[in-house]
């Protein structure tokens, strides 16, 4: 199992250069400790929820303060910019820190698109033209294209990436077609919904068998599937998940302005944490219908509101969430067990979202050296008897 960082660069209060020292003092220490990649999304517009909108530019600066760690696009929104142009920056990157990049893929949401100039409707048509035509502009000596929204006369592109054939290649995903789009095209999942993996786990084993039939749309398939989660350790185990529970409820708040236009977002979550907790199945009796998987019931909306789901979201118990494995948190050693649950599902690699406004820098620091300390040589451990046997 892979543990890694995700970077949205959070602060509540607009302070732009300290949120940036301080990210890359975190991942300093991140390599030091361990962590396997640290992942930094693409943003426009998010004041204070995201300070992130050029990851290639931040990675200049860790390509050359970090040695081990490897450095992920999570994502590049293809339809922003010429592939040309993505292909040049990706592979710079992958020079600068001598081959250590992850290259993640995506499209964003209606309200950063339209900020850009970009048609919703047609983000996945320009996604997979830029896709298919990436691999080609690093694999091919002389390139040229004709297509829908890209044409390149016969050009050489360089430089080529330092990793051979090319670095690894994935795409976001929050939805089924998603995961089924990734396996055709051999690509890795990051998997970015905060669910539990007893929600994932049917979804995890169908991508891991159709992949194997993959055409992939790079020079070598991808197999790998990525889970993203809040994660905070720390010696006071319940102060823990109480802390992580909060950047949680933060991160999916009403006053997102890119949650605005997702009606059934709260229903939604509630599901893909496992359902109604026991607990609170008397208080939200008249308002569940059939069970839903593994037996959880979930919310009926029908004929009413989304204040129904968002007061149940609201009131699901942060140790319901550890125990579930939808949040990494706790002491050394519960954070350990959340992990075994989302190991047990086949998940590859964990993301924890650490940094976020709820939790100041000295805290995200002591997280991570208590990850690097204590759970992340006990992950190694495990992983070498495994490799034994």
């Amino acid at each position: 199992m892979r543990l890694s960082l995700a970077y949205e660069m959070q602060r509540p209060m607009v302070n732009d250069h300290a949120v940036i020292e301080e990210t890359i003092e975190q991942c300093v220490l991140a390599d030091r400790m361990g962590f396997d990649t640290v992942w930094f999304v693409e943003h426009h517009f998010l004041t204070s929820f995201s300070s992130s909108p050029c990851p290639e530019v931040i990675f200049g600066a860790l390509s050359q303060l970090t040695k081990r760690i490897r450095l992920g696009f999570g994502v590049v929104i293809l339809p922003y910019h010429h592939p040309v142009r993505v292909a040049e920056r990706v592979a710079m990157v992958d020079h600068l820190s001598g081959g250590r990049v992850e290259f993640g893929t995506g499209r964003s949401a209606a309200y950063e698109q339209i900020g850009m100039g970009i048609d919703p409707r047609n983000s996945r048509a320009m996604w997979e033209e830029s896709l298919e035509m990436i691999p080609k502009i690093w694999d091919e000596g002389l390139f040229s294209w004709e297509g829908k929204f890209w044409n390149v006369p016969p050009r050489e592109v360089r430089p080529k990436p330092y990793q051979k054939p090319h670095p690894p290649i994935w795409v976001a995903a929050l939805q089924p077609a998603t995961y089924q789009l990734a396996a055709e095209k051999g690509i890795g999942v990051m998997a970015l919904s905060v669910a539990a993996p007893s929600f994932l786990a049917p979804h995890i084993q169908a991508y891991k068998e159709r992949v194997r039939q993959a055409k992939p749309v790079g020079r070598f398939i991808n197999d790998q599937w990525l889970s993203s989660t809040m994660a905070f350790c720390d010696r006071d185990d319940k102060a823990a998940y109480e802390l992580a529970a909060k950047s949680l409820r933060t991160f999916f708040g009403p006053d997102r302005p890119y949650l605005k236009d997702q009606t059934h977002l709260y229903e939604q979550l509630v599901e893909s944490w496992g359902g109604v907790p026991e607990h609170l199945r008397a208080n939200f009796a008249r308002y569940l219908k059939t069970e839903g998987q593994e037996g959880a019931p979930t919310v009926d909306l029908s004929g009413g509101s989304g204040q129904i789901a968002s007061a149940l979201w609201n009131q699901i118990d942060a140790e319901t969430l550890v125990d579930r494995g939808v949040l990494v948190a706790g002491d050394p050693e519960r954070c350990l067990r959340s992990i075994a649950i989302h190991e047990a599902a086949g998940v590859d690699e964990l993301q924890f979202l650490m940094a976020t406004e709820t939790i100041p820098h000295d805290r995200v620091m002591s997280s991570i050296e208590l990850f690097g300390t204590h759970v992340i040589p006990e992950l190694k451990k495990k992983g070498a008897r495994r490799d034994r046997c």
